[in-house]
């Protein structure tokens, strides 16, 4: 039986009754989700214009990790807030189930950001699994971020005001670099927002129960399989937090947090537990449970009025700890 959930929100009811749901993936499926084109950037809606640039991080030991710098052009010729002046950068992570998607994936998020505060926008193309598994896609985030930081000059980039971000698996591996680069104690990072993130591989939670056996944007079942995918052979003992950061023992010193998720959805107990320890361990993080919100939603159907309102929320505490550490920020 079925586990009673959350109402969703009456008009993204509306909006989910028109997609194409499915209660499961198989590597058939899989396959052609992955022939899917992404929008074209040049396409996304953007207030400033910006340049483009096409990197390669080369790596030693792998294969090189792409990265599109997206770097907006100054508002007004005076705009202190332009990359003169070193720019605010936000490290974006997308999502895609561990399985799919690419740096292009989900962009209109951090272009709003690029709008808002002229922030350089790094968006990384990490590894997929099957084909890579264990912690090779978070190597990969994490080698981008470094690369990143250690060129913040050349990218006009102020290296204190650095945001690490990313949505669903996306904002899994944004918490898994982010314990990374605490652990190595480095580079610097003055912020991550984790948006509905993938946390937790073992899928016990009461939320994760109530999305299974039956359609939604990602469900249960979906879940294990982007998991499996993930860990291919690897033993439950050998599953660590860079893998599964909800098994971290110890969430202190990391830095100011944004997570947010909707009550309808897979993820909103691992997620809600997630700022909890932070708060327990003595850190900051706010935390949104937006009431209706299905897995997603603010990325898929952005024009309801709750995306609306939890995309402003999440850019207004944005400016704010932007604020914070440009006041902070030694000149």
């Amino acid at each position: 039986m079925t586990p009673a959930r959350p109402a969703l929100d009456p008009d993204l009811h509306e909006l989910l009754a028109d997609q194409p749901l499915m209660t499961t993936l198989t590597p058939e499926l899989l396959a052609q989700l992955r022939r899917l084109p992404t929008p074209p950037v040049d396409t996304l809606p953007t207030r400033r214009r910006f340049e483009r640039r096409e990197l390669a991080v080369p790596v030693a030991d792998g294969t090189p990790v792409p990265l599109s710098v997206l770097t907006p052009e100054p508002a007004d010729p005076a705009d202190l807030a332009g990359p003169a002046a070193g720019a605010p950068c936000v490290y974006w992570i997308h999502g895609g189930g561990m399985v799919m998607g690419d740096r292009h994936s989900q962009l209109d998020i951090p272009l709003e950001w690029l709008d808002e505060f002229g922030a350089v926008v790094v968006s990384v193309d990490h590894r997929l699994a099957p084909e890579a598994t264990g912690t090779a896609l978070v190597e990969d985030c994490y080698r981008g971020l470094r690369w990143t930081a250690d060129h913040a000059a050349e990218l006009g980039i102020d290296p204190a005001r650095i945001v690490l971000a990313g949505i669903s698996a996306g904002g899994g591996l944004a918490a898994a670099t982010a314990l990374l680069a605490r652990d190595l104690a480095t580079p610097a990072i003055a912020a991550q927002i984790l948006i509905c993130p993938m946390l937790d591989h073992r899928n016990t939670t009461t939320s994760s129960h109530q999305y299974a056996g039956g359609p939604g944007v990602w469900t249960r079942e979906m879940n294990e399989f982007g998991w499996r995918a993930l860990l291919g052979d690897l033993p439950d003992e050998e599953v660590g937090p860079y893998l599964s950061p909800a098994l971290a023992d110890d969430l202190a010193g990391l830095p100011t947090t944004y997570i947010d998720t909707g009550s309808a959805e897979v993820f909103r107990d691992e997620d809600t537990d997630y700022a909890a320890r932070i708060w327990a361990a003595g850190g900051q993080a706010e935390l949104h449970v937006w009431a209706g919100g299905f897995h997603g939603f603010d990325a898929l159907h952005p024009q309801a009025p709750i995306s609306a309102t939890a995309r402003r929320t999440r850019t207004e505490w944005l400016a704010r700890t932007l604020a914070s550490t440009r006041a902070t920020s030694p000149r």
